[in-house]
């Protein structure tokens, strides 16, 4: 049994990054409940029902879940062990609602699949609008807020992710031309012109999204709850830097999560729509 090492002993808090069956997180939580102060659960704003409003705060509806659910969609298992998590602990239980994270040690390949694209040079398709707002958490700000929320004993949800206007994708795409060596040439390329090219955002083009309401409900959610509480963002160019550096430091690929399908876009389609 894999709970098997909680049988005993007492901790000063628990951190819970689990995002597979909830009844994983009910039965920690269950074990631990008496033994911990507090139980800080990293959740997702995915629990959101689509779509969202433009500074969607924690009041937003949500999606159904269930702490005994066994193998579900992705909202559906957060919001389930988000419940798990406070059956167990009520108030004492910190629901971490992370937003988009890039950086150091990301193992989705979203900012590693720009860094890497930028290094080997040329014509870039840069998808537009260049001001076009984005909105993410690098990783050691969402572990330093935590860890300040659970000395502070807050309790109930949080979105962790930066403040709306904190970076756009020119911002994000010229910080990773500049730290890759500059070989790179941004074509800023109309959303329209991508779309009619059968790309399909966020997965062929990581992070980017066009105007509209799913742009809305991934970039543009309200984050002053955790502001207000000491959530401070890194500016994405030392978020960008300090990826960059810890990809070079590896002696191989940056290991990638096994479980998610990689269809980003490729060379040769790329230059077909650059060529248009």
């Amino acid at each position: 049994n894999g709970l098997a090492g909680l049988a005993g002993g007492e901790w000063d808090a628990v951190v819970d990054t689990w995002a597979g069956a909830p009844t994983a997180v009910r039965d920690a939580a269950r074990l631990l409940a008496d033994r911990a102060p507090r139980y800080a659960y990293i959740s997702s704003r995915s629990v959101y029902r689509h779509p969202c409003a433009p500074g969607l705060d924690e009041s937003g509806a949500l999606v159904d879940g269930s702490p005994d659910a066994g193998d579900v969609e992705y909202p559906e298992a957060k919001r389930g062990g988000e419940l798990a998590a406070v059956a167990a602990f009520g108030d004492r239980a910190l629901l971490v609602r992370a937003g988009l994270i890039l950086g150091p040690w990301e193992n989705v390949g979203r900012l590693l699949w720009w860094l890497n694209r930028m290094a080997r040079g040329g014509p870039v398709l840069a998808p537009g609008p260049r001001d076009s707002g984005i909105q993410f958490v690098d990783p050691r700000d969402l572990a330093a807020w935590t860890l300040g929320a659970i000395e502070q004993r807050l309790g109930g949800p949080y979105n962790l992710v930066s403040p709306r206007g904190h970076a756009t994708m020119g911002e994000l795409l010229d910080a990773c031309a500049r730290v890759t060596g500059g070989r790179a040439e941004l074509r800023w390329t109309a959303p329209e012109k991508i779309l009619a090219a059968g790309v399909e955002p966020w997965t062929e083009i990581p992070v980017w999204i066009p105007p509209g309401e799913l742009h809305d409900t991934i970039h543009a959610g309200g984050s002053a709850k955790a502001i207000a509480s000491g959530l401070r963002c890194r500016p994405v160019a030392e978020t960008v830097t300090d990826t960059w550096t810890w990809l070079q430091s590896l002696p191989s690929p940056a290991p990638l999560r096994p479980d998610i399908q990689r269809t980003a876009l490729t060379p040769q389609k790329e230059a077909e729509i650059l060529a248009m």
